[in-house]
C-alpha cells in the first residue's frame, strides 16, 4: 500500500507524536514530512511552551525526545510505507519571532523586522510583553526606547552578531547593564 503524500502524512504523524512531545514537556512546533522514492524523513521540530521555566530545549532533551518519538513512530510504522528517518531538533536562530515567547529569549538581540506598512527597521529587543515590545532602533546616536506592537509587525527575524551589544543600547533598555528584566523573578 502506498504511503499518503507528505502533506497528508504531516497533520497524522503530528497528532501520533504530540502526546509524546507533551509528555517530554515540549510542544510541537512544526512536523514536515518529505519522501524521496520510497524514503521518508519526518523532521519535528520542538520547544518549551510558553508557561515553561525552562527557556530553551537541551541536547540531552532532544535526545530522550528523539527515542521516544522514535518508538511510537515504530508503534503506528503503518503510517509510512518504507523507510524513513527521524529528525527531532528545536528551532534555529533563523526562526521568525511569531510569539511573545519569541521575543522573550530574543532580549538584548539585534532583529529586522518587517512592518505591516511595509517598512523595516532593524532593532534591539527589549522587554516583552503579551501585546507588545519595547524596542530600540540600532545604532541610533541618542538611544529612546519604543513600544512595537506585535499586530504592526508582518516577520520579525534575529540578526546574528559577532560582537556583544552596544553598551548604550543595552542601558537604554534595560538600565541593569545587562540583566534580563523579562525573568525578574529570578533576579
Amino acid at each position: 500500500m502506498p504511503s499518503p503524500a507528505p502533506d497528508q502524512l504531516t497533520g497524522t504523524l503530528r497528532g501520533v507524536l504530540e502526546p509524546v512531545v507533551a509528555e517530554a514537556g515540549f510542544e510541537i512546533e512544526e512536523v514536515e514530512v518529505r519522501a524521496a522514492g520510497r524514503k521518508h524523513t519526518v523532521k519535528v521540530v520542538v520547544d518549551v511552551p510558553e508557561d515553561a521555566e525552562e527557556t530553551a530545549v537541551g541536547l540531552d532533551a532532544i535526545a530522550r525526545l528523539s527515542r521516544s518519538a522514535a518508538a511510537e513512530l515504530d508503534r503506528h510504522e503503518h503510517l509510512i510505507a518504507g523507510s524513513y528517518t527521524l529528525e527531532v531538533t528545536s528551532p534555529g536562530i533563523d526562526r521568525p519571532l511569531t510569539r511573545p515567547l519569541h521575543w522573550r529569549r530574543a532580549h538584548l538581540r539585534l532583529a529586522r523586522v518587517t512592518l505591516v506598512d511595509g517598512g523595516t527597521l532593524d532593532v534591539r529587543v527589549g522587554r516583552a510583553g503579551p501585546e507588545s515590545v519595547t524596542v530600540l532602533e540600532a545604532g541610533a546616536k541618542r538611544p529612546h526606547p519604543r513600544e512595537l506592537r506585535y499586530a504592526d509587525v508582518t516577520r520579525a527575524v534575529v540578526q546574528v552578531e559577532f560582537k556583544a551589544p552596544p553598551k548604550a543600547e543595552v542601558e537604554a533598555l534595560d538600565g541593569s547593564g545587562g540583566a534580563d528584566p523579562g525573568n525578574e523573578e529570578q533576579a
